[in-house]
């Protein structure tokens, strides 16, 4: 064999060698070779419930699922994704032995709200700082006449309401624990139902809250069938802080005390009132040309022509505008609020089903204005057509349209490529359900952006992330 004949063989055989290393040192490569800081890393980004499962693997495994790190926020309502306690003595040894000082975030229903588990959260866990307590589905409050002590850190209270138990009992216990919250939700059971004759109980006492309360930012009231505008008043009359109110679907709601509201309330730039029963006089004696509401959502409400002019017309900060589903929101209102020179600030508009605004008028503000919109919801609205699109896409410059190329056709696989290529940001797209919706939620999914493409069957787009307070806003 020639010299070059023996190089050759000792350069595969080397070859050989290394391919042989590489092989075996693949094959070692393990998930159990991982070190405990990139696996406790792994483990954050899922859930409780699959971090028990983890925890049977092996001992190892099991170590890293109960690092307390990964006990930061934690649900035990089985009914909303939570974990399933069995029994008080297993939540008190998980207070103890999983949750300890880095528990920032719990949420308990019902069978688990006695004075012996809020006793060891507050002695154990002295983070704590946000906390949901769900008495929605209750029938009889456990007794907390020996209750000493209660969480004192906490910053967020979120407390899910029964329609029959009153709730003065454990409230007077834990009002001298509360005075430090800064974010406030009372959830009701509201329901759409023609049913008015049952009797309607305050189940809780909002004026006796509202004292224990003063340092309040955010108040949410959603849905609590015995709300009025007394109660509005009462929160303004001590809450100084307050930034954002919401009173979303409690029908009892005029509007009587939204001056005194405004006038008290320096702070506040957020007004959710969607679904309530506002009054036109109500709402146009209020100051709104000296308040510095910049949030407002009056969805769903039977204010008039005149009164929608009036408020519109003189608040001059307006960022958020939520006015869909009124009867007297039409081409009058829009034309005067251009006019007033109050639309400058806006980024959210929505304007779902107004069936009384023609596809002129929106194309004139839009083409005025589409081009400062980060969102814009005009669902519910049958009367627009292609043409409407056609004008206004290419001045909604946020959503980076191509109008050279873009065709909105149920025949153009073309426009459809487009809007997935150009809109790379798009996170939901919600078309009414039909073969349109189909072609496009295929066209969106071959590209791994299987979650942009909704149906108004099951799914509504709404600005409500762009509320300034979106993220104290979440409850649930």
């Amino acid at each position: 064999m020639d010299n070059w004949n023996v190089l050759a063989a000792q350069t595969s055989s080397s070859a050989m060698g290394r391919d042989d290393v590489n092989l075996a040192s693949k094959e070692k490569l393990t998930i159990e070779k991982l070190p405990d800081k990139v696996l406790l890393q792994i483990f954050s980004y899922l859930s409780h419930r699959e971090i028990c499962r983890l925890a049977r693997v092996c001992r190892r495994w099991r170590q890293i699922a109960y690092d307390t790190r990964l006990w930061k926020n934690v649900s035990l309502r089985p009914e909303v994704s939570g974990l399933h306690v069995g029994s008080l003595e297993s939540l008190l040894s998980l207070i103890s032995v999983r949750f300890g000082p880095t528990l920032r975030y719990i949420e308990l229903p019902i069978e688990l709200i006695t004075h012996t588990v809020l006793h060891e959260l507050s002695g154990k866990c002295p983070n704590l700082t946000h906390m949901l307590l769900d008495f929605s589905t209750a029938m009889q409050l456990h007794d907390f006449s020996e209750m000493q002590a209660f969480p004192t850190k906490l910053r967020y209270m979120c407390i899910c309401l029964s329609e029959v138990i009153f709730m003065e009992g454990f409230m007077r216990k834990i009002y001298n624990f509360i005075n430090g919250l800064e974010v406030l939700h009372l959830i009701g059971t509201y329901e759409k139902c023609e049913e008015e004759e049952e009797e309607i109980y305050e189940v809780i006492n909002v004026h006796k809250l509202k004292s224990a309360t003063p340092n309040l930012r955010v108040i949410n009231l959603y849905g609590i069938n015995f709300i009025d505008d007394s109660h509005i008043d009462a929160f303004s009359s001590n809450c100084i802080q307050l930034e954002c109110l919401a009173v979303n679907f409690c029908n009892k709601v005029t509007g009587s005390t939204l001056k005194t509201l405004i006038q008290r309330s320096k702070r506040l730039t957020c007004l959710l009132m969607n679904g309530t029963s506002l009054k036109s006089e109500f709402v146009m004696q209020a100051d709104w040309d000296k308040c510095a509401l910049q949030e407002l959502d009056i969805t769903a409400t039977d204010l008039s022509t005149e009164c929608l002019v009036d408020l519109l017309t003189r608040l001059q900060n307006l960022r958020f505008l939520a006015a869909g589903q009124i009867n007297g929101f039409n081409d009058t209102v829009l034309k005067q609020w251009m006019e007033s020179g109050n639309v400058r600030s806006v980024i959210a508009l929505d304007l779902d089903s107004s069936d009384n605004i023609t596809d002129d008028a929106l194309s004139k503000f839009l083409t005025r204005h589409g081009q400062q919109l980060y969102a814009c919801c005009l669902s519910g609205m049958p009367h627009i057509t292609d043409q409407l699109w056609m004008s206004i896409l290419s001045v909604l410059t946020n959503a980076k349209w191509d109008p050279d190329n873009l065709r909105f056709s149920d025949k153009s696989q073309k426009a459809i490529d487009l809007l997935r290529v150009k809109c790379l940001k798009l996170r939901c797209m919600v078309l009414s359900d039909g073969r349109y919706y189909e072609t496009v939620k295929a066209n969106f999914e071959r590209a791994d952006r299987v979650t942009v493409v909704r149906t108004t069957t099951c799914c509504r787009v709404s600005p409500y992330h762009l509320l300034s307070n979106y993220n104290d806003l979440i409850f649930n």
